[in-house]
């Protein structure tokens, strides 16, 4: 089996598990003693990002009282199953990271209709979700433009490397890096389709690649972006696992350090490569932060604290740039909070 296979399976497992033991019916409030609040979280796929999240949210349901479970699908179908089983059997709350959010707007709204709802990492905008928990994927995109100029000052041709532009999160990074290097105001509805170069005065997007969150399919749209693109001069991975999937293929390619290579989250080996200097530079996100707030926001609604709940519905989690001056201090921290070596 593979690890993606094992992953859900124990997801399936786990589910039955955490419902059974706590019951059918709604949960009481861990602040009267009663049964603990259960909060699902639920990821849009299988990575160490949601590792570092798991960690984040089992630490909230440590501190709050209330009970957590992490679930971490394969696919759209997978998803749809296990928001089904966890509000089928009468959560206090769930917090996902939609993997369509267009797509699935009528099925979040049966999970809010159940339960209490919120999104985090890719938000729904249009679904009844109470808050969504995460960064500006806009701005985040527009700061990972600002990395790219940084590693290519006089201009350049680039390739951007993502899993889904299904995700909301995915197409607004992809429009805000295309819109810093373009020099562009802001403007977070535009969107500029995949289908063709992007020209600017000094920077030219060739290709957007897109790999269904599948691990061996990003490798391979790498490799593919040198094959067509031979004098390509930067290429940028902007989810977790893109950015060390583009650093095998120039491995391979014997181009490391030749081509920029400018990524997005904490992705260890992104981390390390910044340290050897064949990334120039990430943004990263907070995934512990979107696990903890997660879990802390819902079981504070979920004992009546309504005014946990931002003003517009959005809580904003900043996202940094990490380079080479700042890449030790922000892992040392990162290993701190998950407990990793």
């Amino acid at each position: 089996m593979t690890r993606r296979i094992l992953i859900t399976t124990w997801a399936s497992l786990g589910i039955a598990v955490f419902l059974s033991s706590c019951g059918d019916g709604g949960g009481g409030s861990s602040e009267t003693g009663d049964q603990p609040n259960r909060i699902a979280y639920i990821t849009n796929g299988v990575a160490d990002f949601w590792t570092i999240a798991e960690a984040g949210a089992n630490k909230a349901a440590e501190d709050v009282g209330a009970e957590a479970m992490v679930l971490m699908p394969s696919s759209l179908t997978d998803q749809k199953q296990m928001m089904e089983d966890v509000i089928t059997r009468g959560v206090d709350g769930v917090a996902v990271s939609p993997i369509n959010s267009e797509n699935q707007t009528d099925m979040l709204n049966e999970v809010a209709a159940a339960t209490l709802l919120a999104t985090h990492d890719s938000d729904a905008p249009e679904s009844d979700r109470l808050v969504y928990i995460g960064m500006d994927n806009y701005t985040a995109g527009r700061m990972c433009g600002e990395l790219v100029k940084e590693a290519l000052p006089d201009g350049g041709e680039v390739a951007i490397l993502v899993g889904r532009m299904e995700q909301d999160n995915a197409r607004q990074r992809r429009q805000g890096v295309i819109d810093e290097l373009l020099d562009r105001s802001d403007d977070a509805s535009r969107f500029d389709p995949a289908g063709k170069p992007i020209k600017g005065d000094k920077y030219t997007v060739l290709t957007t690649l897109t790999d269904g969150f599948d691990m061996a399919k990003a490798k391979a749209n790498a490799e593919d972006a040198l094959s067509r693109y031979p004098d390509i001069d930067a290429m940028v991975g902007l989810f977790a696992y893109n950015p060390p999937a583009i650093l095998q293929a120039l491995e391979q390619a014997g181009k490391l350090n030749t081509i920029k290579v400018i990524g997005f989250d904490e992705q260890a080996e992104t981390l390390a490569a910044i340290q050897a200097g064949t990334v120039h530079g990430t943004v990263v996100q907070n995934p512990y932060m979107y696990g903890y707030k997660s879990v802390e926001l819902l079981n504070a609604i979920a004992n009546g604290d309504n005014s946990v709940i931002p003003e517009n519905k959005i809580l904003h989690i900043d996202g940094r740039q990490i380079r080479k001056d700042n890449v030790d201090e922000f892992w040392a921290d990162l290993k701190e909070k998950t407990g990793k070596p």
